[in-house]
């Protein structure tokens, strides 16, 4: 039986059908698998930063750790990645250095400026200090 419109016999109209199904099965499925790649990579990016405020010193070290128990929340967000970092901080001390801050230096303390007293100037200085001084007056 040929079609009217299109010329072409029914048996061919539904092989391209076909075909088309089977083409947006294969792209369905490249993005589902392409989903997957991306909320795999999101955790392991989500799991390093909270390996980094734990204080892990080597990256290295997740690949030692459990992560089948983690999952993503609604909001792309690692659930659980807390109580993992604490229980491989218990098991796995080693991996883990001291608390970590951005400066690892702290401040001097703050002191008020003050003025050099004669007492602790040379000669040189001091009739520095005196000439400055006698030129403001």
């Amino acid at each position: 039986m040929i079609n009217e419109r299109t010329g072409q016999p029914e048996t061919a109209k539904a092989a391209q059908a076909g075909e088309a199904a089977q083409v947006q099965m294969a792209l369905e499925q490249k993005l589902l698998a392409m989903e997957t790649a991306l909320r795999e990579r999101l955790m392991r990016a989500e799991l390093k930063a909270h390996a980094v405020r734990a204080g892990m010193v080597d990256l290295d070290g997740l690949k030692l750790l459990d992560t089948s128990r983690l999952t993503l929340n609604e909001r792309d967000e690692v659930v659980g990645a807390e109580v993992l970092m604490a229980e491989a901080r218990r098991a796995k001390p080693w991996l883990f250095g001291g608390a970590s801050s951005s400066s690892a230096a702290t401040p001097p303390p703050a002191q008020a400026p003050r003025a050099r007293l004669a007492t602790e100037m040379n000669e040189t200085e001091w009739r520095a200090a005196r000439a400055e001084m006698l030129r403001r007056l």
